[in-house]
């Protein structure tokens, strides 16, 4: 049996009601009223078969009509028990708490020795946060029906959800004097114990499983554990000692005494438990990967180097040379070692065996992204779509890839795969899908396609900043909608004020609207805020802009640095030559 006592508020499954119709034959239950509605033969007649029909169509799903024929039921008997139920469990499953709590008190009423009822009254009523009402179900259910030893763990726990932790513990008491002593009991009238500060009590209960399996060292690291708890470290230290002279190797022990070398700061002891533990043969694999983790997690917060975690790896794979999932995690430590080389071998391991886990090639990315390894991120993202067709980053990452290498109509299929192929969940990733395939249909030449997707992008998410200002530009660029332009830029500068891209595109769209002087304010801001890597295309723009403001010999020299930072401008030369826009 498995017994937990909460003081919160607990949910007791309900019984459900078919199953009631299944044990008591039904004209037995369509005639157990008490004290109730007489009917005569016809009466009878009707009922009995407004029942059968409810079972029937209830049988078959059809829950609508199994609702009329009980409630036709209803309207013949009142009293019936079994129909109150049915009503009852009906409306609780449409949240309708308060009725479905009205049918079931009826119900009781009319049947009152029922144990079903009743603990579907209980259920309910302790889901309505009904304390006392609980408590007297279980008190007169446990008058009616003292051999189900059960009802005393219901009892113990409704006195302990109403706050009565002396009558919770007579209840466990009682239990015990039935069934014997158990771990479960044992724990929760511990912490019935607790809570009333009656700690001497609390572990006595805990010293009781203890000398009745003196031989078992789990109770032992138990009692210990709880002693760490009560912060009685030298109580908890003997336990674990006692718990070791009986089995030196014990998994639950181990991880005690790591938290109890943790919780007295002795970190070097908290390592080297570990360390033995890791290395040693007697225990299960996971439970040595925990331990593992447990120990690199020890050597990052004590900012410890992570190179001495290689030797356990290397006793490890002796041990385990099959087990990837050693592979995987200590390519992450080879990461925070900064050897690159070494962690993409052991993701590439993990891989080749893990082929339908996107956790390897994901890592394998994390490595190839930083450093601009586009034929690597291909490759990868190819191999990755052959065994996960479904995962969306796989098909962004290779669509970037492309479209860095300036193969736009082949980023541009791996795009649109990806909207038809993938299960994209997140309307913000969907929403980004559409933006690159809009900025590779403008570079196509395609401008009305792109701007159609930019429409579906920021319908998806209208703070999709990077959308808004393309999407501006590009109209600007185009002179068209240039109100809707300044209005989407507006957006982009309000929530990165500092960003020299958004900056400069909100100065051009405003100097395409012939407005030269606020033009000037926001892309002076521009070359302020990109004063690390310039631009040419905002030096460009800074050019023309004062030259429409009257500065033609300074707007000169901002076109001559444009050239100097590689502009591909193709008018940029002849402001050069000529001097004019």
């Amino acid at each position: 049996m498995h017994y937990t006592i909460t003081i919160k508020k607990l949910s007791l499954c309900l019984v459900l009601s078919s199953l009631i119709a299944g044990i008591l034959p039904v004209k037995v239950v369509a005639q157990q009223e008490i004290k109730g509605v007489q009917l005569n033969d016809e009466s009878r007649r009707k009922f009995d078969y407004y029942f059968y029909e409810a079972l029937n169509s209830k049988a078959l799903g059809k829950y609508d009509e199994a609702l009329d024929f009980f409630q036709h039921c209803y309207a013949l008997d009142s009293t019936n028990a079994s129909v109150l139920v049915e009503l009852g469990t009906f409306h609780n499953v449409l949240q309708e708490k308060n009725r479905a709590l009205a049918f079931f008190q009826k119900a009781v009423h009319y049947d009152k020795t029922n144990y079903y009822y009743n603990m579907m009254l209980a259920g309910l009523s302790k889901e309505l946060d009904l304390k006392q009402d609980v408590v007297d179900i279980y008190e007169a259910l446990l008058k009616q029906h003292p051999d189900k030893q059960d009802l005393n763990f219901e009892l113990a726990n409704a006195y302990a959800d109403n706050g009565e932790l002396q009558k919770a513990i007579d209840a466990l008491n009682k239990l015990e004097q039935g069934v014997g002593i158990s771990e479960i009991i044992t724990l929760n009238k511990y912490r019935l114990y607790s809570l009333m500060n009656k700690k001497e009590k609390a572990f006595d209960e805990i010293q009781q499983i203890i000398n009745k399996n003196p031989a078992n060292p789990r109770y032992h690291v138990l009692m210990g554990d709880l002693y760490m708890e009560d912060n009685q470290n030298k109580k908890a230290l003997r336990y674990y000692q006692q718990a070791e002279k009986i089995e030196p190797d014990f998994p639950a022990l181990i991880l005690s005494m790591v938290n109890y070398y943790e919780k007295t700061n002795n970190k070097p002891a908290a390592r080297a438990e570990l360390q033995k533990a890791i290395t040693g043969s007697s225990m299960e694999v996971d439970t040595k990967l925990q331990l593992l983790t447990r120990y690199l997690g020890i050597l990052q917060q004590d900012k410890q180097d992570m190179k001495q975690a290689n030797s356990l790896f290397d006793a490890l794979f002796e041990q385990y040379p099959n087990n990837t999932q050693l592979n995987m995690i200590y390519g992450n430590v080879l990461l925070l070692q900064d050897n690159k080389g070494g962690a993409m071998e052991q993701f590439e391991i993990y891989t080749r065996d893990n082929p339908d886990d996107p956790a390897g090639y994901e890592q394998i990315l994390r490595i190839a992204l930083p450093d601009a390894d586009l034929e690597k991120i291909k490759a990868v993202t190819t191999e990755a779509l052959k065994h996960l067709p479904g995962e969306p980053q796989f098909y962004f990452y290779l669509g970037a890839a492309n479209y860095q290498q300036e193969n736009y109509k082949e980023a541009l299929k791996t795009f649109g795969e990806g909207l038809k192929n993938a299960v994209i969940t997140n309307p913000a990733v969907e929403s980004d899908f559409h933006a690159q395939i809009g900025d590779l249909n403008y570079f196509l030449g395609n401008k009305e396609v792109a701007f159609e997707s930019y429409e579906k992008a920021l319908k998806l998410n209208p703070q999709n900043l990077p959308v808004l200002n393309n999407y501006s530009y590009y109209l600007s660029l185009e002179r068209k909608d240039l109100d809707k332009a300044e209005m989407m830029s507006g957006i982009t500068i309000k929530a990165e004020p500092m960003n020299p891209t958004y900056l400069d595109t909100y100065g051009w769209v405003l100097f395409e609207q012939g407005s030269y002087v606020m033009a000037k304010i926001y892309i002076e801001k521009a070359i302020d805020y990109s004063k690390e890597v310039p631009s040419a295309e905002v030096f460009e723009h800074y050019g023309d802009v004062l030259f429409k403001t009257g500065d033609k010999e300074k707007a000169l020299e901002q076109w001559r640095k444009a050239k100097e930072l590689g502009s591909d401008s193709v008018t940029l030369e002849k402001k050069i030559k000529t001097g004019r826009l």
